[in-house]
């Protein structure tokens, strides 16, 4: 499976942005599919994940309420809304796939994209 990501850039606190993930290879419908960011100097964080619209996503504390998460499998896309941005929200924005199992765990998460850059600054 292959994931490519893009939509990142430099936006002001209070922006919105949204960030697409095009997947390819053995990407299966059934699959969980999800965000995480690496700040610098800071530790991977879990963004938001979903299954399927039955499941209902799973986000981070940090981002619900702001952030979206979606996924058009026809496509084979992966969305992240980003709504009222904040100076924290400023990372490397990585989609991941792999697994059936709805975690904030990294490592249930088989396979990365190469990360978009998002900074939110004034």
């Amino acid at each position: 499976v292959q994931l490519q990501a893009s939509g990142g850039g430099s936006v002001q606190p209070g922006d919105s942005l949204r960030l697409a993930c095009a997947a390819s290879g053995g990407f299966f419908p059934s699959n969980v599919v999800g965000w995480f960011r690496q700040a610098p100097g800071k530790e991977r964080e879990f963004v938001a994940a979903v299954r399927s619209s039955a499941d209902g996503p799973l986000y981070g504390d940090s981002v619900k309420g702001r952030f979206t998460i979606s996924r058009d499998n026809a496509k084979k896309m992966l969305y992240l809304q980003m709504n009222n941005l904040e100076p924290a929200d400023t990372a490397v924005y990585y989609c991941v796939t792999g697994g059936s199992r709805l975690t904030s765990a990294s490592t249930a998460y088989r396979y990365w994209g190469q990360g978009t850059l998002v900074t939110v600054s004034s």
